[in-house]
């Protein structure tokens, strides 16, 4: 069996750095904002250069906290992307908002900035640009976009911890970027946990509040927040990754130039944006015969998926955006073609291998 993710090799080689960690939380007793969330969030601003980093509850709230902290409202508009996953569209409804959906780039995946200024107007007030699988957005000129039309920028990067972008970490360029710890990320909890990044003052101080029921101080309440809170045992848990989180995503990076080495020209890859380091959150291809693929896959018990089958314009929980089939082509014409292969920092040579092999015999 080879699996998407092997969170089992993963504790063989750092099991023991985590079981101390998590007991030391524990002993601890202070599970909530407990000295382990403060930690982290000290080591994780210091990695990706940034001046402040906010943990909270997970990679949804990451986003939405962030979109409430730069003040998006009810009857605003925010451009983003419709091929990635329905949290990215999701937090900007929760701020009362609606999502305006952009093309992508057929090689990157990601949001194409040559269609955003076609629909900015009166009524958008940000730009959410994903860097999908791990590979970067074109910020340059994204953000070029936004001093032009006085437009915030949140980044998601849940996908994308330790990518870089002309030398910046992705979650410092924009005015927030949102990380999410799932644990099939490259930098992943045990549970659920994500993280706020920005380097505005004002913004960290809504985000401390907003994550923590509107108060600074216990029991008066500035705002109406939220309970969105980093559990200390899995800031423990982060903490011990980050250690060792360089190594993992060149050991991915290296995983997927053995994907290419053995598949050749048989299907199409994501290709690196410019001057920007792709993390290989996964490693996704263009390919004809997808469901055979699939098959021949599974039957072999090797795990592969689909990220996305039905991109976010053409979800039912957006019909009422009344977007319709045919609209964002490229979106579309992915979501039916892509498909997902393991990808993880375990991933031995020979079980490249087979995958390659296995997909060759079908194509």
């Amino acid at each position: 069996m080879i699996p998407m993710l092997d969170i089992k090799r993963e504790l063989n080689d750092i099991g023991d750095e985590i079981k101390k960690a998590v007991d030391s939380s524990i002993n601890s007793t202070m599970f909530i904002l407990g000295p382990n969330v403060k930690k982290f969030e000290e080591e994780a601003a210091k990695y990706l250069g940034c001046k402040y980093a906010v943990g909270v509850a997970s990679g949804t709230d990451a986003l939405h906290l962030a979109l409430k902290a730069i003040g998006i409202k009810e009857g605003d508009e925010v451009i983003t992307t419709p091929f990635t996953f329905i949290a990215t569209a999701e937090a900007i409804v929760y701020c009362g908002a609606k999502p305006v959906f952009v093309d992508v780039e057929e090689d990157t995946f990601n949001i194409d900035v040559r269609q955003i200024e076609s629909k900015i107007n009166d009524k958008t007030k940000a730009i959410l640009p994903v860097h999908l699988f791990g590979n970067p957005a074109n910020m340059d000129e994204i953000l070029a976009l936004a001093k032009k039309y006085n437009l915030k920028v949140v980044e998601d990067c849940a996908q994308s911890f330790g990518a870089t972008y002309k030398g910046k970490q992705t979650g410092n360029i924009g005015d927030a970027g949102c990380f999410s710890f799932f644990p099939s990320k490259n930098l992943g909890c045990y549970g659920d946990g994500g993280l706020v990044t920005t380097n505005n003052d004002e913004i960290y101080k809504t985000l401390i509040a907003l994550r923590n029921h509107g108060s600074y101080t216990r029991y008066y309440h500035e705002v109406i927040g939220f309970n969105s809170r980093l559990d200390d045992i899995q800031a423990a848990i982060l903490s011990v990754k980050l250690k060792h989180i360089d190594r993992f995503n060149q050991e991915r990076r290296n995983v997927a130039k053995l994907y290419q080495k053995y598949m050749g020209d048989i299907v199409k890859y994501q290709k690196e944006t410019d001057n920007a380091t792709n993390v290989y959150h996964q490693f996704t291809v263009v390919a004809e015969k997808r469901d055979e693929i699939m098959k021949s896959l599974s039957s072999s018990e090797i795990a592969s998926a689909v990220y996305y089958p039905v991109p976010l314009h053409l979800q039912k929980a957006f019909g009422n955006l009344n977007y319709k089939k045919g609209d964002l082509p490229v979106a579309e014409y992915l979501a039916e073609k892509v498909i997902s292969f393991p990808i993880n920092p375990y991933l031995e040579d020979e079980e490249v291998l087979v995958i390659a092999n296995t997909v060759k015999a079908v194509l």
